[in-house]
């Protein structure tokens, strides 16, 4: 045998060992099963969305009162200042009583004058309903003595209530504290001639404090009493105070807003009347709509627009297949990206590898 023959023979076993090789290579990745990787998700939720609104207000207390005397006369005595504190029951302005006490002497005096006349009248009815039992007088004369007791009776209740009023204006000459207050503001002055249902003094009471202030019409609908508030004062800095709402105006009273009531949960100590507020309502934007709220990484974007990839289960257990889903989005918020169509409250939307896998891509699901 030729050195020629033997260099083919042996190039020709070489080539048909590396032909069956890699045929048996073939055969072997044929048979290798690739494995199915997880993929991370979330299941989309429907959530109110909702914004911060904020507005200006100022405080007062829970019961302000404009105090006055229900009787006119010289004020003989003021017994307060501004900023003093008064307890139930403390006396606060008198006006001179010599009128009203001599006025109520005299419906004593009347009164007085009353009954003695009714005892008259009384005692001349009996003796003329004797006589005329006994047919002594006529019954005319038993009708005249009647009325006469009647009128006689009449005029000493109004006698009474004349007195009852009469004693009434002596006390209101004294203007007390109905209950615990502050004094906010004094009116007048002693010697000061005043007039019934003038402000004397101007009083701060209750435990509570309020916030009153304007909200446009274009968010007076969002306002509902009983809603939950946060106030800021900014004489305490960084501190928010809870508070709901206790009054929603129907009516505007400035043409452009409506007026708002919040009661502060406590009344914080050192906080007064007339203190510039910032009130906040976490309002809802969308009316009754909820929207989803995905993060952002879930979003992706090409030539075609924005999309998501969500997770369809499929007939084998724990298996799920990659769809794209065309999505359009709304606000950037706290909570993540709004999307506004494309995904349902339930979808498994893919919130990890969004630009690497693809759709029809099977994956493991829980």
């Amino acid at each position: 045998m030729t050195m020629k023959l033997i260099y083919q023979l042996s190039l020709t076993g070489l080539l048909f060992s590396l032909l069956s090789a890699c045929s048996e290579n073939d055969n072997a990745s044929e048979d290798v099963e690739i494995p199915l990787r997880p993929v991370r998700y979330i299941t989309a939720e429907a959530i109110e969305t909702r914004t911060i609104r904020t507005f200006s207000g100022l405080s007062k207390s829970g019961q302000e009162s404009n105090l006055s005397f229900r009787v006119a006369g010289p004020i003989q005595k003021l017994a307060v200042e501004v900023g003093d504190q008064l307890e139930k029951g403390q006396m606060i302005a008198e006006i001179d009583p010599s009128q009203y006490q001599l006025e109520a002497q005299q419906a004593k005096a009347s009164l007085a004058q009353a009954e003695a006349t009714l005892r008259n009248a009384e005692a001349n009815f009996d003796r003329i309903k004797g006589l005329y039992e006994n047919n002594n007088i006529s019954r005319n004369e038993l009708d005249s003595a009647r009325a006469t007791a009647e009128s006689s009776q009449a005029q000493v209740s109004a006698s009474r209530k004349a007195l009852e009023l009469a004693r009434l204006n002596v006390s209101y000459t004294r203007l007390k504290a109905s209950e615990a207050c502050d004094i906010a503001d004094v009116q007048t002055e002693v010697n000061e001639n005043i007039t019934a249902g003038q402000t004397i003094v101007a009083v701060t009471c209750g435990e509570k404090l309020e916030v009153e202030l304007g909200v446009p019409e274009s968010t007076i609908a969002s306002i509902q009493r009983g809603m939950d508030a946060d106030v800021a004062f900014s004489s305490i800095p960084d501190t928010n105070f809870p508070a709901k709402v206790t009054e929603v105006g129907v009516a505007s009273t400035t043409g452009t807003t409506y007026p708002v009531t919040v009661e502060l949960n406590e009344k914080p100590a050192g906080l007064r009347s007339g203190l510039a507020a910032q009130v906040s309502f976490a309002l809802n934007i969308n009316g009754n709509k909820a929207d989803i709220i995905l993060p952002a990484v879930a979003v992706g974007e090409d030539v075609n627009g924005r999309y998501v990839f969500i997770v369809n289960k499929t007939s084998e257990q724990g298996v799920g297949e990659i769809k794209r889903q065309p999505v359009k989005i709304g606000e950037l918020t706290i909570k993540g990206l709004e999307i506004m169509e494309g995904v349902k409250a339930g979808d498994k939307v893919v919130i990890a590898g969004v630009n690497v896998i693809r759709p029809g891509l099977k994956v493991l699901i829980d």
